[in-house]
């Protein structure tokens, strides 16, 4: 019964999620292009990334300031803002920055516009991004030359951020051990590989995808069990 339990929050976790990034938390919410565009409309506007500065250092808007949402300085480096014109916000993924926008209005915001699904979705938009700790990461050529291979191969895409990530890997981990013979099991940390996820178009986390003889078979996208992605290896 707790396992049972446990694995229903973990999938209402994944779904609250998903709505956030696909849904936003308010009515300023905005797709990454009606994002983009708002900005120019409001130059002068803070675009204040609410991430770790660890995340911020891979990559961010332009001209945007940090402001960790789980730092103890929020409330007052958000004081320091004019509360009567707008700001914008965003984080990787949309629940992050959701819950930050939700506290900037309830102290006092006039206009606080929300970055639908994050930088995630951003990046994937193609939309430009200042990243002064870039590195290469994995090529999309590199990337194919993993599939040359007569297993079958499950490609994870994650990040240390994603919860639903965090709770796969135990399974993900068992997959690779039990099923050496015949799957070989790829994780790739999207942060750490941005080019390569743009060229993919993997714009949410987590993503897992099987590849049969390289044609790819199956893509998820969000939270599943160890059922069906073995189901999936079949």
């Amino acid at each position: 019964m707790l396992n049972l339990l446990v694995m229903a929050a973990v999938v209402w976790a994944s779904t609250a999620c998903s709505n956030l990034q696909s849904q936003g938390t308010g009515s300023n919410t905005l797709q990454a292009t009606e994002f983009a565009q708002k900005i120019k409309e409001l130059p002068g506007a803070p675009v204040v990334d609410v991430r770790t500065p660890e995340e911020f250092a891979k990559g961010h808007l332009p001209d945007a300031k940090n402001i960790d949402w789980n730092g103890n300085d929020f409330n007052t480096q958000i004081a320091q803002l004019d509360k009567s014109k707008p700001v914008f916000v965003y984080c990787l993924s949309g629940g992050r920055s959701g819950a930050a926008a939700k506290q900037m209005r309830e102290s006092g915001f006039a206009q606080v516009y929300e970055l639908a699904g994050g930088i995630m979705k951003w990046r994937g938009a193609g939309l430009p991004e200042t990243n002064n700790n870039a590195s290469t990461g994995m090529s999309r050529e590199q990337f194919e030359a993993l599939l040359n291979t007569d297993k079958i191969v499950l490609v994870d895409f994650y990040a240390d951020w994603c919860g639903p990530c965090k709770k796969m890997k135990p399974y993900l981990d068992e997959i690779a051990l039990d099923m050496k013979d015949k799957v070989q099991v790829i994780r790739i940390n999207a942060d750490d590989n941005q080019s390569l996820c743009k060229a993919l178009k993997i714009d949410a986390l987590p993503v897992l995808q099987v590849y049969k003889s390289k044609n790819l078979t199956w893509n998820n996208s969000g939270y599943t069990g160890k059922d069906s992605v073995i189901a999936k290896l079949k």
